[in-house]
């Protein structure tokens, strides 16, 4: 048997015995590896990114599960430097002429590239804080499991002569980044998530939530919320367009506010592709509006290591509508002489940084009395198909879905037919009146964000959809 037959079914075997990922010392081997192989092929540095991932999803429409799929993938990033240019590439081959063929096609690409100036030395040995992200209970979920919480789910549309479709999605995976000066991180986490879509005629509801453990949301209770909101949409009103007091659920809120991580970016800023361009230390939201990029909040998920490995630290990015802080990677930090913050994407790159771990403080307003204060306005389930006008003003435009109400002297008094809007997020966050408890948030349009529910004045509705 070859060296390289050997060593591949070594990995398949470990990855056997620890159940669906590989054990800590089976990536190290790997990592080892690559950089031993490296030394040998001329590479005057060499970094490498292992991803490992086990997914498995139950797929379900018409109250019937309809596909049942299970994903198990491994992909090795390995990034050279020679002679002040460096390159990557990736591959999901782990013997080692599959290994070697990568770092010989690195060394290729870095030799096609000009000699970068800001090409930074590679890390030495790093301390992390410990996060603990891998839940048991959610890494034992079993298809069957899984069915069971879908079927609950169905029966009870089925009940309600509603038509339920949507997902249950469970998996675990880890990243691990090593280079050949010594430094050494892995993280490793596992994630649930449940979607769920009520059909009731022509009226649509919708539920959904992601956690690290399972046992953090019912799956039955997202269902029956969803099948509460159903009845209301039921002929809906056509409103004209115009601005309105918005009651914002904390989905709605994600998918407007996630379009803003970028905009935190040093990088950004500098190349003026950022909405705080020359508006660092000014008031832009209102004194209501507090961030921070935290991964290790209890809410959140995600590596305490950056993408060359340095350690994230927490950020305060906005303090009562102020923006305080960006976040650096070594590179842009050394060209604004600060601190890099270990926000750094993987090398090469031309974007940067970016913030991954959003926080948006929040307040004691349920959403309950916020439609109490309400005088008339409309109630926000979620948004879809953003995008974004204005980068500097941050106007984005989208649409309303699956449950918008109209309020009226402090209750829901119908559902509303759905609305476009086109509305600057600066603006938007300079109007928040009311604030719910933050929590973690899932919607389709942005990354899960630590968000809290808003009452908003003057949201710009442009025109009525047709559906």
């Amino acid at each position: 048997m070859s060296a390289a037959t050997k060593s591949k079914n070594r990995v398949a075997a470990e990855s056997k015995a620890a159940g669906e990922l590989l054990p800590e010392r089976g990536i190290r081997r790997i990592i080892d590896t690559v950089l031993g192989l490296a030394k040998k092929t001329g590479a005057d540095q060499a970094e490498v990114h292992v991803d490992e991932i086990a997914d498995a999803l139950t797929r379900f429409a018409n109250n019937g599960i309809h596909q049942n799929v299970a994903e198990h993938g491994l992909t090795v990033s390995i990034r050279t430097v020679a002679d002040g240019r460096t390159a990557r590439t990736t591959t999901n081959r782990v013997d080692e002429d599959s290994l070697r063929a990568a770092i010989e096609s690195s060394l290729a690409l870095a030799q096609s590239q000009p000699k970068d100036p800001r090409l930074l030395p590679l890390l030495g040995k790093q301390r992390y804080r410990s996060v603990n992200r891998f839940q048991k209970h959610t890494a034992s979920i079993t298809p069957e499991d899984r069915a069971r919480a879908v079927r609950r789910a169905c029966d009870h549309a089925i009940k309600q002569g509603q038509v339920a479709a949507g997902i249950f999605a469970t998996g675990l995976s880890q990243a691990a980044t090593g280079n050949s000066h010594g430094l050494f991180a892995a993280y490793r986490e596992t994630h649930a998530e449940f979607s769920i879509t009520m059909l009731e005629g022509s009226a649509a509801s919708w539920a959904k939530a992601n956690s690290a453990d399972v046992r953090a949301f019912d799956p039955q209770k997202l269902a029956q919320r969803a099948s509460d909101k159903v009845h209301l949409p039921v002929n809906p009103r056509e409103l004209p367009p115009g601005r309105y007091t918005v009651i914002l659920e904390p989905s709605a809120v994600l998918d407007l506010v996630g379009f803003l991580f970028y905009d935190f970016s040093a990088t950004a800023v500098e190349d003026k592709r950022s909405c705080l361009t020359d508006r660092m230390g000014k008031q832009i939201f209102g004194k209501n509006i507090t961030i921070v990029d935290d991964v290790y909040h209890p809410l959140q998920l995600g590596a305490p290591f950056d993408g060359e490995g340095l350690p994230r630290q927490r950020v305060l990015l906005v303090q009562r509508g102020v923006p305080k802080n960006l976040v650096y990677s070594r590179t842009s930090a050394k060209a604004a002489r600060k601190k890099p913050t270990g926000h750094g994407f993987h090398l090469p790159n031309e974007y940067g940084e970016a913030p991954m771990n959003l926080v948006f403080s929040g307040g004691d307003s349920s959403l309950e009395k916020m439609i109490a204060s309400t005088n008339r306005g409309l109630l926000v389930t979620r948004l879809w198909y953003i995008r974004e006008v204005d980068p500097y003003e941050k106007v984005m435009t989208g649409m309303t879905r699956d449950g918008l109400f109209l309020v009226e002297n402090g209750r829901v008094t119908s559902a509303a037919r759905n609305f476009r809007f086109n509305q600057s997020l600066l603006e938007m966050l300079r109007n928040v009146e009311l604030l719910g408890p933050a929590v973690r948030a899932t919607g389709e349009e942005a990354f899960e964000i630590v968000v809290p529910a808003m009452k908003v004045r003057d949201f710009h509705f442009s025109e009525v959809t047709k559906f």
